[in-house]
């Protein structure tokens, strides 16, 4: 029998609770007598704004209708707290426009929470909302990311949210005009819809006296916590913040939004339960959008086509409001991995944030990082065909080498341990690239353009470095570990099931996870940033260490020993037969009074960041006639140092990847000349398919990270990081064998078929 621990693949704990309908989700857990919310939403992208509420008040069933008037009068602190991005190289800040609750005198995006109704029911609270009188004077519309237009918030000159720089520009237009050759290439990066499959939700009810009592369907707790205090003007012990199981969240669920606060507002004015949850529409309409930017990247070569100069700029879409941590996911983020696996000094950054009359735009799986890689391998991809160089040989020459780690990056991240050369010609191995030409050949023959692309990614991963695990051991023999961190379909109580069977050896079965309840868990950082594995493993490590050190003096003197050592999951006695297991010993010491032993936290703080990378290749075939283009192969080498459970960390990419080949081949955000979301259901906005997905071959190259003890780098997000470069140079490849030279995401049937009726060469 396999051993459940550290490095092995055991199935998921989870799945047949969640998998036959067991899961306890938000709309689950609301109570029974729960009046209902339901929000109004703008139909203009920006118009002056006037409301009359009185016909809608006297309607059957309603109880409450909250405008942004009424939450003026009733004190609330109307305004989402945001982090403005902050320039490195001059310490200037991003633009803090007021993001209200709801709207007040103008409406800035289509589906801006206009009002709130609660009634009895859902279809009362619909039927008043619609006699709710909304008079729009509607006003020009900004949709492009060019500085200047229609102003969104007079707060920001020209529409420009902030200007984030770091690198000595004039140092680095020195060394590209000193550069052999210079290869330049702009590409879009598209705006994506992030369509988890539990929408959003939240639930509030009086609790506890003058409690509050706020469950959301969220990637933490804490922030949600803080932000609710500071805005309902409560203390933060009056109020308990819980997660319940989460149908996805990417990044879109860990920020706050208006909802919560009102739910929580009007549970409190009317003493009763209120729940809302979303439909699809609305998360369509008002979640947290992803990606689109612009970006510029001008690569500077030596004689022997190494990479010495990296001159990057972007302009990155805020939306209409700046999301919670919005401006920095484009600078700050970007700048994380903007000079990737090269060995190259002079970089140079500019981000600029523009406001548009569209949805905020904030993190999506990767936040930051896929977008930086992407246009970084695409320029390489590029560079490599200018420059007449073979991709992967062109890669090779400016390489980082692994006898130069821990390396410094030009953007200040230290790079702890990497063999970079290894992981790619594992990967050039494993995709069989030698045989490409014959596939491109069998391809040409049965009429289709076979192309291949590959992208070397590396990631930072995110987040506080500092995390706390709780242990305690329960009356019926088992164990709750309370940790920080928030599942959201990972699998955290699978593999922190792991950590306690390897360190403490704890059966699997009797350990119980909690997670997500500010009123259990004392403090957390969250999931975000693929953080989990490598702090809260850490944490929970920690804790089984120290619950040993504490027990160990406890079961010497219970065993009537001097000396008592743990191995192998026991305590036991040297030169003796005498073991014991932790739930033995936690059992003796419960029955001996000693409870102080019976609940054991630490808190660990990581010495540095681990940095994921690998290298992704990817085969397309573009059919000439319709232009529709399929993902044929791919192949992923990662070096995530010491796996925690290889099953998972394969999924994890295989997750990741998929959602990378959306964006790049069919998810694209689509509005008109008015504002108007035209790709606002799953009849128009274009989700990846099982049916289109290749399979994914996944292998394991591992370098151990020295930044954690456990040698592990995470893997949450790694997928994606790699994915848009290798299909969109695949797409390019391909294109350029009938002389299309420039193309962009998302290659959609219609944009690839346009792409080669413009072709030079004949695509017959």
């Amino acid at each position: 029998m396999q051993k459940f621990g550290l490095s092995q693949s055991n199935r998921r704990a989870e799945d047949p609770r969640l998998l036959t309908g067991g899961g306890s989700y938000v709309d689950d857990r609301a109570p029974a007598e729960s009046l209902r919310a339901f929000v109004l939403r703008s139909p203009a992208a920006h118009a002056d704004l006037t409301l009359d509420v009185s016909a809608a008040e006297g309607m059957e069933g309603v109880r409450l209708i909250l405008t942004a008037d009424r939450l003026a009068e009733a004190g609330l602190m109307d305004d989402i707290p945001t982090t403005p991005a902050k320039s490195p190289n001059d310490g200037r800040r991003g633009t803090t426009p007021k993001r209200p609750l709801l709207a007040t005198a103008r409406v800035r995006h289509v589906g801006e929470p206009v009002a709130m109704v609660i009634a009895d029911t859902l279809d009362q609270a619909r039927d008043a909302a619609e006699a709710i009188e909304m008079d729009l004077d509607e006003r020009p519309v900004k949709l492009d990311l060019a500085p200047g237009g229609e102003a969104v918030h007079p707060e920001a000159p020209d529409n420009v949210a902030y200007v984030w720089e770091m690198g000595e520009e004039a140092a680095v237009e020195a060394a590209l005009e000193a550069a052999h050759r210079v290869v330049d290439l702009t590409v879009e990066d598209n705006r994506i819809i992030v369509a988890s499959l539990e929408p959003r939700g939240v639930w509030a009810e009086p609790y506890e006296g003058d409690r509050l009592h706020v469950c959301v369907n969220g990637q933490g707790v804490w922030g949600t916590r803080d932000k609710l205090a500071k805005i309902l003007g409560r203390s933060k012990d009056s109020l308990r913040v819980t997660n319940p199981d989460v149908g996805g969240g990417f990044g879109m669920k860990a920020m706050d939004y208006p909802e919560t606060f009102l739910v929580a507002h009007a549970a409190t004015v009317l003493g009763r339960p209120v729940r809302w949850m979303g439909d699809r529409s609305e998360a369509m309409l008002s979640d947290n959008a992803g990606r689109d930017l612009t970006c510029r990247a001008r690569l500077g070569f030596d004689a022997d086509d190494r990479l010495v100069a990296y001159h990057s700029e972007n302009w990155a879409n805020m939306g209409a409001y700046n999301s919670q941590y919005a401006q920095n996911i484009q600078s700050e983020l970007f700048s994380k991995v903007l000079p990737g696996i090269y060995d190259v000094q002079a970089t140079f950054l500019r981000s600029t944030g523009i406001y548009t009359h569209t949805t905020q735009v904030d993190a999506y799986r990767g936040a930051g990082r896929p977008e930086a890689i992407y246009l970084l391998e695409r320029a390489m991809d590029h560079a490599a065909h200018e420059l007449g160089v073979d991709p992967f040989d062109l890669r090779r020459k400016s390489l980082i080498p692994a006898d130069k780690f821990p390396y410094v990056s030009a953007t200040g991240e230290t790079y702890d341990v990497g063999d970079f050369a290894r992981v790619m010609d594992r990967a050039r191995a494993e995709a069989d690239v030698d045989g490409f030409a014959a596939r491109r050949a069998e391809a040409e023959a049965a009429g289709r353009i076979r192309g291949l692309g590959v992208c070397y990614y590396i990631e930072s991963i995110l987040g506080s470095p500092e995390e706390t695990a709780e242990i305690e051991f329960t009356d019926d023999g088992g164990a709750i570990l309370y940790v920080g961190t928030q599942t959201n379909g990972q699998g955290h109580e699978t593999v922190y099931r792991q950590f306690l069977a390897t360190d403490l050896g704890l059966p699997p079965e009797k350990v119980e996870v909690v997670q997500g309840d500010s009123d259990r868990i004392a403090k957390g950082g969250g999931t975000g940033g693929s953080r989990s594995v490598t702090t809260q493993g850490t944490a929970n490590k920690g804790a089984a260490r120290k619950v040993i050190e504490r027990f160990t003096p406890f079961v010497a003197e219970h065993l009537e020993e001097d000396e008592v050592t743990f191995e192998d999951g026991q305590f036991a006695a040297p030169a003796t037969n005498k073991r014991m297991t932790v739930l033995e010993a936690a059992e003796a010491a419960r029955r001996a009074g000693r409870t102080d032993l019976l609940r054991t936290s630490a808190t660990t703080e990581l010495p540095g960041r681990s940095y994921p990378n690998g290298c992704h290749i990817c085969e397309v075939e573009i059919d000439r006639e319709t232009g529709n283009l399929s993902v044929e192969r791919y192949t992923v080498v990662d070096d995530f140092g010491v796996l925690m459970n290889p099953m998972m960390a394969e999924g994890q990419v295989h997750g990741g990847v998929v959602q990378g080949i959306g964006q790049a081949v069919s998810e694209h955000v689509v509005y008109d000349a008015d504002g108007q979301l035209l790709t606002a259901s799953f009849m128009d906005y274009g989700m990846p398919r099982a049916a289109n997905m290749p399979m994914i071959a996944f292998h394991s190259e591992p370098v151990p990270s020295t930044a954690n003890e456990l040698g592990m780098k995470g893997c949450g997000e790694a997928g994606t990081v790699g994915a848009m470069a290798a299909v969109a140079n695949a797409a390019a490849d391909a294109m350029r064998q009938v002389g299309v030279t420039k193309v962009d995401m998302p290659f959609t049937p219609s944009r690839v078929w346009a792409y080669l009726q413009d072709a030079p060469v004949a695509a017959e």
